[in-house]
């Protein structure tokens, strides 16, 4: 049997928080698509089935105008109507007249529906116009006195699936002539441990090869420096996630890239699976370029 398909139609009022809301599905791992017509989406549902790969959609629709909530419902029907295959779920995100009008205020940008008047007119006009899809959604979630990280965690927790999807981490080797690597979050020197470089038979190997790997490791510095740093990683890991973020890139440097950071990123990795899931990647494990440096 197919896998059933997540469809999620995120609306509600400007300024309540479509777009941290849409930000956070795609760190669900839904396939997001901002402001789609309504009339696109038969065709648009076609090809997710085609498709075969994808099972989770959000879509931000703007369904200020009546003509566009006749047909997203029409459209949502058609779909569900003897398809077993499809869950569809409407999100509202709302927020006080007071809170939206000082939002706009804050950014300075007019109401879409405000044209020349007050932005509390625009605010009216469209509370009316949402009105009735506002009592047609299976979730309501009113912004106003919530942070944008607040409503990241609560759609977490309504819509999160699996875990794997929400949170990762990255280990990644590099060598410091190469350049520190600009996405980082956690940047450690390991220049500081036993070179291999300096061992003529263990020149050309790399931290993957086991030879390398023993000779790092074998040093009472190296194993003393992994344990105080796999134990502060342990302590911070819980830390992101509850700030919300969807991943870490934890980045291993020695001078070259190509022995100590890749023994320890792998040892790291390793040791980071047995909670998280993990990717392990060598950035510059494989570079040659002529320099006076040593790696």
């Amino acid at each position: 049997m197919a896998e059933a398909i997540q469809l999620v139609v995120v609306t509600g009022m400007s300024g309540a928080g479509k777009t941290v809301a849409m930000q956070s599905f795609e760190d669900l791992g839904y396939f997001c698509v901002d402001n789609m017509p309504p009339a696109l989406l038969g065709k648009f549902w076609e090809l997710v089935k085609e498709s075969g790969k994808i099972s989770k959609v959000a879509l931000v629709i703007d369904l200020r105008s009546r003509a566009f909530y006749d047909e997203i419902f029409g459209m949502l029907q058609e779909l569900d109507d003897g398809n077993d295959n499809l869950r569809p779920k409407i999100l509202f995100l709302d927020a006080s007249d007071e809170e939206l009008v000082a939002r706009y205020k804050e950014t300075r940008r007019a109401h879409p529906l405000a044209m020349d008047g007050r932005v509390l007119d625009g605010i009216q006009r469209e509370r009316e116009s949402l009105s009735e899809i506002k009592s047609k959604a299976q979730l309501v979630i009113d912004t106003s006195k919530i942070s944008p990280r607040q409503l990241r965690e609560e759609l977490f927790l309504n819509f999160e699936s699996d875990q794997s999807t929400a949170f990762h981490v990255n280990v990644m080797s590099f060598g410091f002539k190469y350049g520190v690597p600009i996405d980082a979050d956690i940047v450690m020197d390991v220049r500081f441990l036993p070179n291999p470089y300096y061992i003529k038979e263990l020149r050309e190997k790399t931290g993957n090869d086991q030879a390398v790997y023993d000779y790092v490791m074998n040093s009472e510095m190296t194993e003393e420096f992994y344990q105080q740093f796999i134990k502060m990683l342990r302590f911070v890991m819980p830390g992101y996630q509850k700030e919300g973020k969807s991943s870490v890139t934890i980045a291993i440097g020695c001078t070259g890239g190509q022995h100590r950071s890749v023994a320890l990123a792998n040892r790291i990795g390793e040791a980071l699976q047995e909670k998280y899931p993990v990717n392990i990647t060598h950035r510059d494990m494989v570079k040659r370029k002529e320099t006076v440096n040593r790696s």
